[in-house]
């Protein structure tokens, strides 16, 4: 199953996410098909980047969003 999820980057206690496309078998930071966004949490107001496109096509083709990465699509406006 193809999933869309965080991958985590940055150092210790300074996460920065990477939203990637990935098959659900491969670990959290390991493998990808697609990056189609990113995410930093520790910016005041946390920054999203998404391309709307890409993550509506890979949805559309049955790509499952995680609950975490189906809330910043929302706030993106992918959703």
């Amino acid at each position: 199953m193809v999933k869309i999820r965080l991958r985590r980057m940055g150092a210790k206690k300074a996460p920065y996410y990477r939203i990637v496309v990935a098959d659900s078998h491969f670990p959290r930071d390991g493998r990808f098909i697609e990056e189609i966004g990113t995410y930093n949490p520790l910016t005041e107001p946390s920054e999203i980047k998404v391309d709307v496109e890409r993550a509506q096509a890979w949805i559309k083709n049955g790509a499952q969003p995680t609950d975490t990465v189906k809330n910043l699509l929302k706030k993106a406006g992918a959703i």
